[in-house]
């Protein structure tokens, strides 16, 4: 397993009390499968992101990414591992106006220390893999909302992640850029072998994953096993 959550407890200060927002979670993604959850707004989607992330430190319970286990690290620790194994896609693209779409990328790779030729050649094979080959060079406000989503997707992908965790891809998109995006982050979680965690309130894409959880009230479970091919 790539990612591995096991009996994660998670609560917030709420007035007196305390509110819990992942009840006992367990989850497990192997490398090359997508999990899809879903659930309501307020149910825990993003604080599961969160912690599988190293964001947030759970109350009790166990979060493994690649093996390591991530209770014992220490900041500067965690900040390495979301660097090296983690890719992160958020919600809303967030680029940097004045890169271009290969600039972008090759930022990801300077802040790891790599070297500014392998990223470049890096960055062009990753926006080829994502069907922007032909753009790298435009900057964000020249690209549309979906091909945004698509650099932002290769940048994640830039540190060769292990672990690939995406937030609501296709909320500012239509149905139709929604579904390709849906559809290219199955086909680079089989090709780059990632353990991507998909959370989306779109149920109408559902049938590219491996797996469909739902969270209810902070608590995980199993709906189905997608018949998606491998």
């Amino acid at each position: 397993m790539s990612l591995h959550l096991a009996d994660v407890t998670l609560t917030y200060p709420d007035g007196d009390g305390r509110l819990t927002a992942l009840d006992r979670v367990g989850l497990d993604v192997p490398r090359g499968s997508l999990t899809a959850v879903v659930g309501p707004s307020g149910s825990g989607k993003s604080s599961l992101l969160a912690v599988a992330a190293t964001l947030i430190a759970p109350d009790s319970g166990r979060v493994l990414v690649d093996g390591t286990d991530t209770a014992g690290l220490g900041a500067a620790e965690r900040t390495a591992l979301r660097r090296d194994r983690i890719g992160i896609v958020f919600q809303q693209p967030n680029l940097l106006p004045s890169l271009t779409a290969a600039e972008q990328l090759q930022v990801m790779a300077h802040l790891a220390g790599r070297p500014a030729r392998a990223a470049r050649t890096r960055a062009l094979e990753l926006l080829d893999a994502v069907g922007l080959a032909d753009l790298a060079g435009r900057r964000p406000g020249r690209l549309s909302g979906g091909q945004r989503q698509r650099v932002n997707i290769a940048r994640a992908l830039m540190n060769e992640p292990t672990v690939l965790l995406v937030d609501e891809p296709t909320s500012a998109l239509d149905h139709e850029r929604g579904a390709a995006v849906i559809g290219l982050l199955a086909a680079l979680t089989r090709e780059r072998s990632t353990a991507t965690v998909l959370v989306t309130h779109d149920r109408t894409h559902l049938a590219v994953a491996d797996h469909v959880a739902e969270v209810t009230d902070g608590r995980l479970r199993l709906l189905a096993e997608s018949g998606a091919p491998h």
